[in-house]
């Protein structure tokens, strides 16, 4: 028995030294400057079109599907991932954490083909977040048509 609790304070040990060190302060601001500078992105893509003469809300809804863009093409690359060990949930947040959501698990079965790996896979994490905003959506929809 003398043998097993030793062991088990050896394993421990070796766990503790092996574990990395996380700071939660650390982690706390790397995910609100990363985040952070997401956010100044989509801000300054509203500002570029804006002063191009678009009105704001068309300039808003073509900022969303730029940073969906740039989030898909940032995951298919490899780099959104190298980001996020960084920032952690300051990449999750934004709209282009969505981006990186669909498409991770498109490339992780890409090798299974397009139909099957690659179509069949995109929306197994994001799936039942565009079902519930698609019927969020229909019935906000139908309820303004009915009462208003």
């Amino acid at each position: 028995m003398a043998d097993i609790n030793k062991n088990s304070k050896e394993y421990k040990k070796l766990v503790k030294k092996a574990h990395p060190s996380q700071s939660k302060f650390k982690n706390f601001i790397s995910a609100y400057i990363i985040g952070g500078l997401i956010c100044v992105l989509g801000e300054l893509i509203i500002k570029l079109l804006t002063a191009q003469g678009l009105p704001l809300n068309e300039a808003g809804a073509l900022m969303s599907v730029s940073m969906i863009f740039i989030g898909g093409l940032l995951t298919g690359l490899g780099v959104y991932d190298s980001i996020a060990q960084y920032a952690g949930a300051g990449t999750i947040v934004p709209i282009t954490g969505f981006a990186n959501a669909i498409v991770a698990p498109a490339m992780e079965y890409k090798q299974d083909g397009y139909v099957l790996g690659l179509g069949a896979k995109m929306y197994n994490i994001a799936g039942p977040v565009l079902t519930y905003a698609m019927l969020s959506g229909f019935a906000i929809g139908l309820i303004k048509l009915i009462f208003a």
